[in-house]
């Protein structure tokens, strides 16, 4: 096995870019060469990629309730899934220009829970798909207040239709372990929980 690869001091060059789609989303197809491991660069290939942009993800939970906040909605993209297309999310946000993760975790809380986050974590920073779209994401943990939450939300200008489960901890758990919770951030971010929450901690004091 190789080790102190510095993959940070490899190049690449973009020959071309051509705009395949411009749309709500967009879809651009990329010539690229880049350097090689062993030494010297790759002949010219193309590559599509999907520019879906930058998003933010939050984990709902109220400490005192111990309750974790999923909500529910229909997603076109699981269609072709053996599971329902309906699915089992985070409150979630694209990221417009100038705006900041957290701050768009905090405004989709309201819009999609209907809720007020007091306090955030940030949980990581991931490429959703780099094969093939230059998505991210930003993923956060919040503290909020569960004992009032609407049934369903969302904006009807965006075609938004919510439903807001309020769960305890052991049921998200139980989720997590059927398959029940079957997205990347709510696995990436249900999973973290459960590696960070004891009881009678603060999850949100990281001093």
């Amino acid at each position: 096995m190789l080790s102190n690869i510095r993959n940070d001091l490899m190049q690449y060059e973009v020959i071309k870019k051509e705009s395949l789609h411009n749309g709500f989303f967009r879809l651009n197809r990329y010539h690229i060469r880049n350097e090689l491991f062993e030494g010297g660069w790759s002949s010219t290939f193309t590559r599509e990629v999907f520019e879906r942009g930058y998003a933010s993800a939050i984990l709902l939970f109220d400490p005192k309730l111990e309750k974790l906040i999923f909500v529910e909605q229909f997603r076109p993209g699981a269609m072709e899934s053996e599971s329902s297309p309906w699915l089992m999310e985070l409150v979630a946000g694209m990221i417009e220009v100038d705006e900041q993760p957290d701050s768009v975790a905090i405004r989709e809380s309201q819009e999609e829970a209907g809720c007020e986050v007091t306090r955030i974590r940030k949980i990581c920073e991931y490429l959703v798909s780099p094969g093939g779209t230059t998505e991210r994401i930003w993923l956060y943990v919040g503290e909020i207040d569960a004992s009032s939450l609407p049934d369903y939300a969302g904006l009807d200008d965006e075609n938004e239709d919510i439903r807001i489960h309020s769960v305890s901890v052991a049921s998200a758990f139980e989720w997590l372990d059927s398959g029940r919770l079957n997205n990347a951030m709510t696995l990436i971010a249900v999973q973290w929980f459960k590696l960070n929450w004891q009881k009678n901690e603060d999850l949100f004091d990281v001093s």
